[in-house]
Order: C-alpha cells, then structure tokens, then sequence
C-alpha cells in the first residue's frame, strides 16, 4: 500500500511504533488482539487498528504539500478536511479558509472566490452541484480533490446500479457530507432513499410490501428522496451502498433486511431480479477498525478511552460499540483529562460534553482499553496515554515498555 508524506508531528513515537510493528508482523490481518503496554500500576490495551486511514491520509498529503507549493496563492477547503479539530485548526492556522461549514452552510459566497485560487475538495467528497460551482468559476476540480477512493467506489457502484435500473438505499445521515455527495452522484443515476439505521429500513420495508399507504412515506422520508421517487414502481429493484464511515454490521443487517423483503415480496427464484448484492462497497478500513474494536473489547478492563473528534460519524460509532460492554470516555484530545480525579468527555447521545469525576479507581492495577477514530493523528493518542501516565507513580518508561514489546519481551 501507498506511503503518505504527513506532517510528522501527526506521528508519535509510541503508538505509530506500535501499529507498524503489528502491521509487519501480522501483514493478513488475521490477529484482531489488542497490544497490552504494562507500564506497572497502569496498563493500556491498545487496539490493532485505529487512526489515519488510507483517503485521510491522501488527503493530509494533498492539503499540505499544496500549502507548501502555493504559498503566494489563496488556498480554501470546501468544509473540514477531515472531522478532526485539530488537523482542522492546523491548516487554519496555516491560511487555509474554510468555504462551507459541515451543514452545508455557506460561510464564504461563491462570488469571492476567483480562478486562480485553489479550492481543496476533502475526503468525503462532494456534491455534482458544487463541483458545477467550481468549474463555472474556473477552478480546477480534479487537481486538489481529495475525496477518498472508497467514497469514489461507492458512487461508482450507485452508477453501475443505477443503469441495471435498481433504486439505490443509501445507508448514512442524510446531513452528513460524504451522504450528501453520495446522494447527489447517485441520483443521477437511479432513483434514491436514505435510510439512517436498521429502524428506518424496517419502515421501507413496510412500503414495499404495502402495509402502508403510499403518502406516508413522503412525511417519513422528507429531505431522504430524490425527485419524483415513485413508491410503487421505485421499490421494486433496489440495492444498497452505505456512508463508508457507517457501522459494517448494521449495512449488513439493513441489506440482509431488504433481501428477505424481497425473498417474503417476489419468491427466492427471482430474487437477483429485485435486490443487487453489494457487500463489496464497504470500507476496509472502517471495517478493520470495527473488527479490531470487538477484538479489543474481549480484554477486561476499567474503562475504555476513545480519541477523535466528536463530529467524526466513524468514531462515534467506535464509541457506540466500546458502550455496549464497558464504561467508555469519548475524548477529543488529552486536555479533556483535567486531572487524576476530573476527566470532560463527550456524551454521542446527547451531543454534549459532560464531566466526571474520580474515572480513575483507586486499585493497584488500573487496565485502559484505549483506541481512536480513523481522523485522529497518533500523536494524540499519544498525549493521552502519556497524560493518564503522569497520574502514577513508579511506573515504567515508555522507552523500556516499547522495548518489551518490539522485541517479545515479557515484563
């Protein structure tokens, strides 16, 4: 795989160790266990796979060698390069401008920008009217696009979709920017819905075998449709892609739901004709993260400690898995860990930060399971190990840690 150039102080000189040597030593993947860094009163489990992925890495690339190359030249992004505040806040600081908020909103009008500036378009791509924009304007699309080449495999599996002429279920938020550019590629295409979760697929699924009037769903779906969506005849053929930041499992579940729609509609002999297997759109690395975060759960431990920013779809739903079996704190960097007795954490229920205090049990051994989201550098995850570190004394160095478990050592 590619090696990206990314600023190195995205690296640490911990955690990025760590992943390289279990990424060489297990190349298949097929070792989901957590590393366990026995640092004495306190140990960390560290899960396989976390972090930069591929289209965030490609994306760091592109924004800030173009920044290094154009210094003379007015550089924008179209919204956050990736949801992590501070990657955001770096190439900020660096003069990039932001020309839309993650909503939509527009923060800079179309009517500033001018032919020779550089617009970056981010990872999660963007819509075909916003690309129109760009080009109307005279700016080069293609050369500082950075939309991740698993997003493109989804738009391209929407087309392909759409001229066998399947509707196209699109697994997402319907407010999220990789969902919006999904839903505008595919509408050109095919007539589409978006379905948030397993619930909402069960509506649909009502629809399609008429157990509900045809009116209800255009109040159900309201701003999920494409233009003249046609009840009847638009939920006979019908395939599914997905948000690539969405929980693998529950596509599954929502594609497996539809199938056996179909099966209980049309018969299982004519299935191929009204549902489209497409299992092959989902994101390696959201799955491998996914998968490493059940493997790191069947550790015991205290509590579990997730890093990345609290807009980031793919982390929260780390996050969403590590709840449902162990006390988690969802943390954006380490100065949400006040002290030894006071931590801030964000609540992905609520959609808001919450303090506790006395997280850390008063125990001899204290046992972190910890891991971030696929925006999140490294480095940060560092500070926050290394922050909670700080709270024990006695403990071993983080150099004679590292050196145990590069080398197989047992402490």
């Amino acid at each position: 795989m590619k090696k990206f150039e990314i600023p190195l102080y995205y690296k640490s000189s911990l955690i990025s160790k760590i992943k390289e040597f279990r990424k060489d030593f297990d190349p298949r993947k097929k070792d989901v266990s957590p590393t366990k860094l026995d640092f004495g009163p306190v140990r960390f489990f560290i899960a396989r796979h976390f972090g930069f992925c591929y289209g965030v890495e490609n994306a760091i690339e592109i924004a800030y060698k173009t920044i290094e190359e154009y210094p003379d030249k007015r550089i924008f992004l179209l919204s956050e390069m990736i949801h992590n505040p501070g990657v955001n806040n770096d190439l900020i600081g660096r003069g990039v401008q932001f020309i839309m908020d993650t909503s939509g909103k527009q923060l800079i009008d179309w009517n500033g920008l001018k032919k020779d500036d550089i617009v970056l378009i981010p990872a999660f791509g963007t819509t075909i009217e916003v690309e129109r924009k760009l080009r109307e304007i005279g700016l080069f699309v293609e050369t500082y696009d950075t939309t991740c080449p698993f997003v493109e495999k989804v738009w391209n599996r929407s087309a392909a979709l759409g001229k066998e002429d399947y509707t196209i279920i699109i697994h997402g938020k319907h407010y999220h920017e990789e969902t919006r550019a999904t839903f505008s590629h595919s509408i050109q295409n095919a007539p589409s819905v978006i379905v948030r979760d397993l619930n909402e697929t069960k509506i649909l699924c009502s629809f399609i075998l008429g157990e509900r009037n045809k009116e209800e769903f255009y109040e159900i779906f309201k701003g999920k449709y494409s233009e003249g969506f046609d009840v009847e005849k638009n939920l006979t053929k019908v395939g599914v892609v997905n948000q690539t930041t969405m929980l693998a499992s529950e596509t599954q579940e929502i594609a497996d739901c539809l199938k056996t729609t179909m099966i209980k509609k049309y018969g299982k002999e004519t299935l191929k004709e009204h549902f489209a297997d497409t299992s092959d759109t989902l994101c390696y690395a959201t799955y491998d993260n996914q998968e490493a975060t059940y493997g790191l759960l069947k550790q015991s431990a205290d509590f579990a400690i997730v890093v990345g920013g609290y807009n980031s779809s793919n982390t929260s739903h780390i996050v969403e898995l590590c709840e449902q079996k162990i006390k988690t704190y969802f943390v954006s960097s380490e100065e949400k860990i006040i002290s030894d007795k006071l931590i801030s954490h964000f609540n992905i229920h609520q959609k808001k930060e919450f303090k506790t205090e006395n997280y850390l049990p008063k125990k001899d051994k204290v046992d972190i399971l910890l891991t971030s989201g696929a925006s999140c550098p490294d480095a940060v995850v560092d500070r926050v190990l290394q922050k909670i570190l700080s709270f024990f004394d006695e403990h071993r160095s983080i150099e004679e840690v590292a050196h145990c478990v590069l080398n197989f050592k047992i402490i």
